[in-house]
């Protein structure tokens, strides 16, 4: 149990969310099915309250001095990926948003996505949509990853 707990909370870190948890979970050996689901739980708990709240706590915060830096950092990504975004073009915006948080790079996650899609004001249940098939479109690609490094590893060592 203890290391589904740590599943979890590595997926709701910012910038390691489940693209940290899933090689986690299968270098840990746990199940793959269960740990998949607590991952993708994990990433997309915040989500709603980055969505509603972050760019308000950042707004305030980027001018106070022991987080103003922080919050500056965080608004200048959040700006980043809206920009990202909206060069997509409005028609495919949402699936702009889909492929910004699947395609696990740095910087590019539930997060980022989903304070992007809070500066450009987008609609929140499609933008919910896009993040969620997003994060499942990440953890596909990092489960076949880490089952590739994984399964090479234990190829090698026998």
């Amino acid at each position: 149990m203890k290391k589904y707990l740590i599943v979890f909370l590595i997926s709701m870190v910012p910038l390691i969310e489940l693209r940290g948890a899933i090689p986690y979970a299968v270098g840990v050996g746990l199940p793959i099915v269960p740990s998949i689901i607590i991952s993708v739980i994990g990433n997309m708990l915040p989500v709603p309250f980055i969505f509603f709240f972050a760019r308000k706590v950042l707004e305030w915060g980027q001018d106070k001095k022991i987080i103003g830096g922080f919050c500056r950092w965080c608004i200048s990504k959040g700006v980043k990926g809206s920009d990202k975004l909206q060069k997509k073009g409005n028609a495919g915006l949402y699936i702009a948003l889909l492929l910004f948080v699947g395609i696990p790079l740095p910087g590019t996650g539930a997060w980022t996505g989903t304070l992007a899609a809070s500066f450009l004001n987008m609609d929140f249940k499609k933008s919910v949509i896009a993040v969620m098939a997003g994060v499942l479109l990440a953890g596909a690609i990092m489960l076949a990853l880490s089952l590739g490094v994984f399964g090479a590893i234990d190829f090698l060592k026998a």
